[in-house]
């Protein structure tokens, strides 16, 4: 009988718990489709045409774009010859931050984390940068530094180098709470510093993941350095702006810079999902 009843009681716990979390659940539900309907009513009321009244006109654009640039397809070629320089700088504006942000994030990561932190006091400092890089949007930091600096790709760099610091400092550190100390131990020793104990005893170790966290972060980049073009920093999005600002009459011009961004971020996606693939088959054999 005494085992019945503690069976009963578990079961009873473990059915409470259950409609415990499932009244979280859907209480966090209704909230997230309250804030999310809020925030679509406040934006329709405020744009300077309403969602609605302009969702038609989507079609209009893109039939027009389709149009112009079915009937200029012989000229498509050549279009795309020539926007690929600018393709270039927006694939070299990502491959330079996220070189950097890796940089960066490396360190801010071996000073962020726990058991290995140079200045075990300054953790909370560093953490604290890492995040408020992170939460500072690319087009914000870019804005700033057009401002003070002028257009061109140098500002494009920097704001994504900064974003892709924090958040690569986040990722990074989380790996490496995970990393073995014995390496990091056996060198201390034998009289090893510090930096020589994070390169050999650590990034050994979880040089793999951060590898694919960089992959992804660049894919990620290429995305954004596209995006910033559109405020004047530079690539192939500042010629796409342009294009479409023209409006008819360079909307060919427009289809064929879609079709060269479009291929280069499949294409680079592909392959740093390959890259990332093989890195993790790597790891686990």
């Amino acid at each position: 009988m005494h085992a019945h009843g503690e069976i009963g009681r578990i079961q009873a716990s473990y059915m409470a718990e259950v409609r415990r979390k499932r009244l979280y659940g859907g209480l966090t539900l209704l909230l997230f489709t309250v804030l999310m309907v809020a925030g679509f009513v406040i934006v329709d009321e405020r744009s300077a045409g309403g969602f609605w009244d302009g969702l038609h006109r989507l079609d209009d654009y893109m039939s027009e774009v389709v149009a112009e640039a079915w009937q200029r397809r012989a000229e498509l070629p050549g279009l795309i010859a020539k926007y690929f320089p600018a393709l270039v700088e927006t694939v070299n504006i990502a491959a330079v931050s996220t070189l950097l942000g890796v940089l960066g994030g490396l360190v801010l990561s071996l000073l962020s984390t726990r058991r290995l932190a140079r200045w075990p006091r300054l953790i909370p400092l560093f953490r604290r940068l890492s995040d408020i890089m992170r939460a500072l949007p690319e087009i914000v930091i870019a804005l700033m530094l057009i401002f003070v600096m002028g257009g061109g790709p140098v500002p494009a760099v920097i704001a994504i180098a900064i974003h892709t610091a924090g958040a690569l400092g986040k990722l990074f550190s989380e790996v490496a709470e995970n990393a073995d100390l014995k390496p990091v131990e056996g060198l201390a020793s034998t009289g090893a510093n510090w930096s020589q104990q994070m390169i050999l005893g650590v990034l050994s170790q979880v040089a793999p993941n951060y590898i694919s966290y960089g992959l992804l972060r660049f894919e990620i980049n290429v995305r954004a350095s596209a995006i910033l073009g559109f405020v004047g920093a530079g690539g192939i999005g500042y010629e796409l702006r342009n294009a479409m600002s023209w409006g008819p009459g360079r909307f060919a011009e427009a289809a064929a810079i879609f079709v060269l961004l479009f291929g280069t971020i499949v294409f680079f996606d592909q392959l740093s999902s390959r890259m990332r693939n093989r890195l993790t088959e790597g790891e686990g054999q």
